[in-house]
């Protein structure tokens, strides 16, 4: 039996976290979940944002499967997702962009997969406050993040029959240090001869995307760019309610949603449990269950295709749970 922990998160964490639980345990695995109430509400319950117990279970079952957890903005305490992340390195960020069926873009055909560095830039959160009219923010690039993850892609490239790999940078103008990280890309890049590599600034990157998305296949960049242009990926695909996301270091993996905790429509049954389920999914496809991730996928494609039955950031009027039975029928 292998053990996830499982962390419900805020907002409408705890709703799509529950239906993509159900979800997994229809298909009858030899997995076991440890349910876990972090964040805010958990603050308030016990004055921790995260309790010991969750790093305990999280060092023994090295796998986190993980709802929305709310940031404050502009006060109040540090992203708890960039904390574990930084905790457990987890320095690959990949979120894949796919196209799902019969959802209504502009684009068609898309399938991009963006590999974010995960542990620094400025999501070090270190700002100095030179006087009262005066910050300074850090930005951190070194050679052993920037080559880790451009490995990582250009394995995952080479391990998926993928074709190309992007280098999103800004070294124009940040010639130190996103002059690091491209550097360090086109060094890596040697490595791999049977890999297109090419490099784009972050502006031109956006602008492209939303131009001729099908020049591109797999990209990699720093973190900041990383958790810009991932979310203007999913906007190719429908929005962010279908954009999952893999955490993975050297001993431990988190899979979770990329949007956030939506607190204006929590517990209201109104939430897309799709980018959580697909995040599932990728852990499935980690742990080697991958003819059961195809399956729950096939399930989605199955009820998208038939159209009677999506939320309503999909165009549809089902409750969350609706959306899950629907799913969970076609399984």
């Amino acid at each position: 039996m292998r053990n996830i922990t499982v962390l419900k998160g805020d907002g409408i964490g705890p709703e799509i976290c529950s239906e993509v639980v159900r979800v997994l345990e229809t298909l009858k695995l030899d997995l076991n979940f440890e349910m876990y109430e972090v964040g805010e509400a958990c603050y308030e319950a016990c004055g921790e944002l995260i309790p010991q117990a969750v790093f305990d279970s999280i060092e023994n079952n090295k796998i986190v499967l993980k709802a929305p957890i709310t940031t404050p903005i502009g006060k109040g305490f540090k992203s708890l997702n960039v904390q574990l992340r930084n905790k457990y390195n987890l320095y690959q960020n990949i979120r894949p962009a796919k196209s799902l069926p019969n959802i209504d873009t502009p684009f068609k055909n898309i399938d991009i997969i963006t590999f974010r560095e995960n542990t620094e830039d400025l999501y070090i959160g270190e700002e100095v406050q030179i006087d009262e009219n005066t910050v300074h923010a850090i930005k951190l690039i070194t050679r052993e993040a920037s080559t880790n993850i451009a490995k990582a892609a250009f394995e995952y490239a080479v391990a998926n029959g993928r074709k190309k790999v992007t280098c999103v940078h800004k070294a124009n103008i940040l010639k130190l240090s996103d002059g690091l990280f491209l550097s360090v890309f086109n060094e890596v890049a040697k490595e791999y001869p049977q890999i297109e590599a090419n490099t784009m600034i972050v502006d031109n990157t956006c602008m492209q995307l939303v131009m001729k998305p099908e020049q591109f296949d797999i990209m990699v960049m720093p973190n900041l760019y990383g958790d810009i242009v991932s979310d203007l990926t999913s906007g190719l695909i429908g929005g962010l309610g279908l954009l999952p996301s893999a955490n993975l270091g050297e001993d431990f993996a988190m899979f979770e949603a990329v949007h956030g905790s939506a607190p204006d429509i929590a517990g209201q049954n109104k939430a897309n449990p799709l980018a959580l389920l697909l995040a599932a999914c990728l852990m499935l496809d980690y742990l080697e269950y991958r003819d059961e991730a195809t399956k729950i996928r096939n399930a989605i494609d199955e009820v998208l295709k038939e159209g009677s039955v999506r939320t309503a950031d999909i165009g549809g009027s089902a409750s969350t749970t609706e959306f899950t039975d629907a799913i969970i029928a076609k399984l």
